[in-house]
């Protein structure tokens, strides 16, 4: 016993003072990823088209696509949003079991961190591409751009999709559009719906913006410049009657009492005004490493 006091004691003395003999200092404080204030503020269902409503927050898309087959879900917002989610879906009438499909705009933690709890209690089938499928079973750490600055409740996908692949559910199609970039397996989701009686085509498209982004010589995406430019093409050409965005005022909306879109944005403005800042970005990127040689 003795012995292993000893051992013990000699331990704590080698944690406890640093390498050159100084008292250790205590290791950085861990810090939770934090978001603006409307990214974590409920709102009530806000119909957006006959058979689309927005259940998320004042800064993020929820939404929700109902059919007389049940819903569907389009991204999940905060990891801390899935109660209110599924009261939603409760305050529109529906039961968990409605929920029969999850999809995604991107594998973010302010978009897809609440979909694990979701899905628990609903048992609806997660639907994504390969690359966020990735992304959501890591629970968004390793992230190319943020590392493990934005983690979640990992999550399995159900159903694989490829570009241009269908998805139904009772009388609703939704196709999926890849526009990779802001992440390698961000998608856009197009559908038809009835706004003011008449018959719309409705486009959710991922964010285009590249925030703090490496553009030039990333060896974790070497062709990050290239999948851009692709998708402003994509963009532009879905069709698109009615522009949303997982983050609202990137198309115009206001999502308060009402989802109001003061001033519509439609895909082509959409992809023109992020391919400007874009290149932008990138112009200043080449300057910076011209400059340091």
């Amino acid at each position: 016993m003795a012995v292993r006091s000893a051992i013990a004691s000699a331990l704590l003395g080698l944690v406890a003072v640093s390498a050159h003999g100084e008292a250790a200092k205590p290791l950085p404080q861990l810090h939770a990823y934090q978001v603006k204030e409307e990214w974590r503020t409920p709102v009530q269902p806000l119909r957006v088209a006959e058979h689309t409503w927005q259940i998320g927050t004042e800064g993020l898309s929820s939404l929700l696509l109902t059919t007389k087959s049940g819903a569907v879900l389009i991204d999940g917002g905060m990891p801390q949003a899935a109660d209110h989610l599924l009261e939603n879906l409760r305050v529109l009438g529906l039961a968990p079991t409605d929920l029969k499909l999850i999809l995604q705009s991107h594998g973010h933690g302010d978009h897809a961190g609440s979909l694990a709890a979701v899905a628990r209690a609903t048992g609806a089938q997660v639907v994504s591409n390969a690359e966020t499928a990735q992304l959501m079973a890591r629970g968004g750490s390793n992230d190319i751009h943020f590392g493990d600055g934005i983690i979640y409740p990992p999550l399995q996908t159900d159903r694989l999709v490829h570009d241009g692949e269908k998805i139904r559910l009772g009388e609703l199609e939704l196709q999926v559009h890849f526009v990779p970039g802001h992440t390698p397996g961000s998608m856009a989701w197009t559908w038809r719906d009835r706004r003011d009686g008449k018959l719309v085509n409705v486009a959710y498209v991922d964010s285009l913006t590249a925030p703090g982004y490496q553009l030039l010589n990333n060896p974790r995406y070497p062709r990050i410049v290239d999948d851009y430019q692709h998708s402003f093409d994509t963009v532009r050409a879905l069709p698109c009657d009615l522009l949303l965005t997982p983050h609202p005022n990137a198309s115009g909306w206001e999502y308060g009492m009402r989802a109001v879109q003061e001033k519509p944005i439609g895909c082509r403005v959409y992809a023109d005004n992020a391919q400007r800042v874009f290149e932008q970005q990138l112009a200043e990127q080449k300057s910076a490493q011209v400059k340091s040689m």
